[in-house]
Formats: structure tokens, C-alpha cells, sequence
């Protein structure tokens, strides 16, 4: 079998994606203003208009919350990276990185279906390049700790494939019915959370 060629440890990388992610979730502000020199009613308006940017910062925040934490989780389990490693890494932070753009979209134009669309794509593709590292992983176990992968880290592809597959089919669906397509991505709730307590009995 083709074995790649370790390409050093994952401090480095690990480094870069927590860089990343922290000026991702900082992008997500530089938005935020109010004019200067507002009478008290159009200062109430301005207040008022910046409350679809809270609702999407907010949004934003616990998605790239939640994939941060999922990405130190899985590189716990890593000893070693190569190169296909750090690409499918490096196109996935490429998408995290991406996310205020989407984010931005639906604040302002959130009614327009394209906007959620477009956000919910962006999610999916960052779900698939975590996805697509696990997998790696799993194929490599050259790459992962002495340890090999215990039933937490199986866990993180069902849980990835959940955020990919709820984000893919509301893409088609914001498309269609616009804002109501957002409700879709409740659905992973219980599946989440499931998930998560079977992570920590396996811990």
C-alpha cells in the first residue's frame, strides 16, 4: 500500500487554523457602526437596523465556535501531518475565512434567497473539509497517535456528515422558499446532541 510521507508534526498547523478562526470571528464586527451625529429618533432607527447583523454575528459565532473546537478535537488525535493533510486543512480554513462574506449577506439581504443559500453552501463546504480530514485520517493510521481512533473520533465523521448533509438540502430549499429554509438546520439539534453525550461516555 502507498504510505505518504509525514511531513512533521501539527503544532504548526494547528497554530495557523486557531489564527485563522480568531480573525474570522473578527471580521465578523468591522461592520457594526452607527452614524455619527444622530438625532435621538434616528438613532433608535440605526439601533434598530443593525439587530439582523447582531442575529447573523451571533450565528456566525457558534458555527465557527463549534468547527474551532471540532478541528482541536480532531488534531488531538494527530501525530503526524503530510501534505494531503495540510491541503484538505488549508481549504477548509480557506472556507472559515470566507464565512463573514456569507454572514454579511444574510444580515443586510436576508430575505433574499441567494443570501441564505450562499451561507448555507459555505457551511457545508467547511463541514466537508472537516469531514474529508477525518476520513483521511482514518486511512492513515500512520498519521494519528499510537493510540489509534477511539469511538470519540468515529464520532466526529457522523457528526460532520449531519452538518454537511442538513446544509447541502437547504441550499435548494433556501432557493426556493428563502428565509423559511433556516428552520431545516434545527433539525440537527437532537442529532448533535446525541452525539455529543456518546462522545463523552466514549471519553
Amino acid at each position: 500500500m502507498w504510505k505518504s510521507i509525514p511531513d512533521g508534526g501539527p503544532d504548526r498547523l494547528v497554530a495557523l487554523a486557531d489564527g485563522v478562526f480568531a480573525i474570522a470571528l473578527t471580521l465578523l464586527v468591522l461592520d457594526f457602526s452607527v452614524p455619527q451625529n444622530l438625532d435621538s429618533a434616528d438613532y433608535d432607527d440605526a439601533l434598530r437596523d443593525l439587530l439582523p447583523n447582531f442575529g447573523a454575528y451571533a450565528l456566525s459565532v457558534l458555527v465557527l465556535g463549534a468547527f474551532w473546537r471540532e478541528h482541536r478535537r480532531i488534531f488531538g488525535y494527530v501525530r503526524q501531518v503530510d501534505g494531503q493533510l495540510i491541503t484538505l486543512s488549508i481549504l477548509g480554513l480557506g472556507v472559515a475565512a470566507l464565512l463573514p462574506f456569507p454572514t454579511k449577506l444574510i444580515s443586510e439581504y436576508g430575505r433574499e434567497p441567494e443570501s441564505v443559500a450562499a451561507y448555507a453552501a459555505t457551511v457545508a463546504a467547511l463541514g466537508a473539509a472537516d469531514l474529508a480530514v477525518v476520513l483521511l485520517l482514518a486511512r492513515r493510521p500512520w498519521l494519528r497517535g499510537p493510540a489509534g481512533p477511539p469511538e470519540g473520533f468515529r464520532l466526529f465523521a457522523v457528526d460532520l456528515a449531519v452538518t454537511v448533509v442538513v446544509f447541502a438540502a437547504s441550499v435548494p430549499l433556501a432557493l426556493a422558499y428563502g428565509q423559511g429554509a433556516m428552520w431545516l438546520w434545527l433539525v440537527m439539534a437532537p442529532f448533535k446532541v446525541a452525539i455529543g453525550r456518546r462522545a463523552q461516555r466514549a471519553r
